[in-house]
């Protein structure tokens, strides 16, 4: 799921919040600076999704049978394909 920058420093709003609430919980940084990291991580997740999601395209993209996009058959096998990346990533 693709986010806009504006959901992605609203969550990383919230996450700092609802990180400050728990009592255990100190912070070693101030909370910009602790923000900011979750920014960041949270757009390199983005891009490293986006980037699994092409090469799932690319592969139904090159069967030698056209598979019509957004097709139930083209939906599966966009799946499974994205499902095989995360693996070889040792994500899944």
């Amino acid at each position: 799921m693709k986010l806009s920058r504006e959901k992605i420093v609203h969550t990383s709003h919230l996450l700092v919040d609802r990180l400050a609430e728990i009592e255990n919980v100190d912070f070693l940084e101030d909370r910009n600076t602790i923000r900011q990291e979750i920014f960041k991580i949270m757009e390199q997740l983005m891009k490293d999704e986006e980037a699994i999601e092409a090469i799932a395209r690319n592969k139904l993209l090159s069967q030698k049978r056209q598979i019509p996009e957004g097709s139930q058959e083209w939906d599966i096998l966009l799946r499974k394909y994205y499902q095989e990346e995360l693996k070889k990533l040792g994500i899944l």
